[in-house]
């Protein structure tokens, strides 16, 4: 394994939770590089279902420690609501790990959120959890760190600083009711106690970790598409969920990284606004969403469908270099033929095989299908590739052929052993 990436290839919620729950039995440290409590991972293991939104998956496993880098942001109100559930469930959270440089979403910026996207003439679909406020404050050099929560006065001194911008705000544009300063530093000062047994120096833990050949497993969230770069801005998130933001969020360096994994589903979804090119909205795309549980881990929310867009996915694998990638809910597909998956966009008269990132070129792209048969067996109690249908094999070529990666993977269901490897 050495050191090893798995990225969401879509615009997230490919089940990227189980996959890396997959790959963490065989990992050291398991690393969240990126995003907020915005994101969801869910894990089944023996009937029981968790749910990750902070915390690294990969605490499931005795022998391996969970750590969230430097590139994340933590809510700790969030954290407080996970770290209760999972501890309920009897996980042990001792081999959590969090770092000083991470930098926290406060109450203000959830509200902040909330009061943007409420009157934002065109909404981006925010989760509304304060994930951009808080990059933002970040990118504006006012952010409150985990650092600063270790130090009472320090901590103080931000939030004042802080409350100094962003209270003008809150009552002048928005009509709300300012954030007390001291009711805030009060509750901060009690949660860093809460968390201050987790704090390391993320950066040098990995280094030496690197160095000494302990294997990394390193897990983003969101998806490709929704980057903060090379996403359909701005209906994108405020980070970078790409293989090279779990660098730029851990301190690892590049050249250390030795497999980038893409995950992507059998078919595509999308949550909130932005353009989405192969989205049903009829009742082939409602039993899709039926089938395959398309509802928010974090949020609820209804997730879009669609067929499988592999012009979108072969540009997630050119912009992360992927060297393999995991198929999940392949199992959803069965009973569906034929099956359409698109090859190509119709833009402005012309057919273009390149992906459009610009969210309003995008939106005027009709998708180009080829159609494939589809299979009728339901495959959730296959093991291996010979137990799959004809059908199913060619669906899975059909990816390799057309992205130029090799699917190694194949999830046909939720559980740890509802899983293909097509290389054992």
């Amino acid at each position: 394994m050495a050191v090893s990436v798995v990225v969401g290839a879509q615009w997230g919620d490919e089940a990227k939770g189980k996959i890396v729950d997959l790959f963490a039995q065989h990992a050291r440290y398991v690393v969240r590089y990126a995003g907020g409590s915005n994101a969801g991972h869910t894990v089944c293991v023996d009937g029981t279902t968790y749910k990750f939104h902070l915390i690294p998956s990969g605490i499931l496993h005795p022998n391996t420690t969970a750590v969230i880098a430097d590139g994340v942001v933590l809510d700790l109100r969030a954290f407080e609501i996970e770290m209760a559930a999972l501890q309920e469930q009897g996980v042990d959270l001792s081999r959590l790990r969090i770092g000083l440089g991470v930098h926290l979403t406060m109450p203000y910026h959830r509200l902040l959120d909330e009061l943007e996207e409420a009157q934002l003439e065109g909404r981006i679909g925010t989760t509304k959890r304060g994930i951009g406020p808080t990059y933002a404050d970040k990118a504006w050099r006012v952010g409150v760190r985990v650092a600063d929560l270790l130090e009472r006065d320090r901590l103080a001194a931000r939030i004042q600083r802080v409350l100094k911008r962003r209270n003008p705000t809150i009552e002048r544009v928005y009509g709300a009711k300012p954030i007390d300063a001291d009711e805030l530093i009060a509750e901060f000062t009690y949660r860093a106690e809460q968390i201050r047994p987790y704090v390391c120096d993320v950066p040098h833990l990995l280094m030496r970790a690197v160095e000494n050949g302990e294997p990394i497993l390193m897990e983003g969230a969101q998806g490709t598409l929704l980057d903060l770069d090379y996403g359909t801005y701005p209906y994108v998130t405020s980070s970078h969920p790409i293989a090279a933001g779990a660098c730029l969020g851990t301190g690892i360096a590049p050249n250390r990284l030795t497999e980038i994994w893409g995950v992507a589903k059998a078919y595509t979804t999308r949550v909130g606004e932005g353009p989405f090119p192969t989205e049903l909205e009829d009742a082939t795309g409602e039993r899709i969403r039926n089938r395959g549980r398309e509802y928010g881990t974090t949020t609820g929310r209804a997730r879009r469908v669609g067929w499988l867009d592999l012009v979108a996915l072969r540009y997630a694998a050119r912009i992360n270099g992927f060297t393999a990638l995991a198929v999940t809910l392949l199992d959803v597909l069965s009973g569906f033929s034929p099956l359409k998956v698109c090859v190509a966009y119709r833009y402005n008269g012309t057919e273009t095989r390149d992906f459009i990132a610009d969210a309003h070129a995008l939106a005027r792209c009709e998708p180009v299908y080829t159609e494939l048969p589809g299979w009728n067996e339901e495959i959730s109690h296959c093991r291996t590739l010979d137990d799959l249908p004809r059908n199913a094999l060619n669906y899975l070529h059909c990816i390799e052929e057309y992205t130029g990666v090799p699917v190694k993977l194949v999830s046909v269901g939720p559980g740890r052993d509802q899983t293909i490897y097509t290389n054992p």
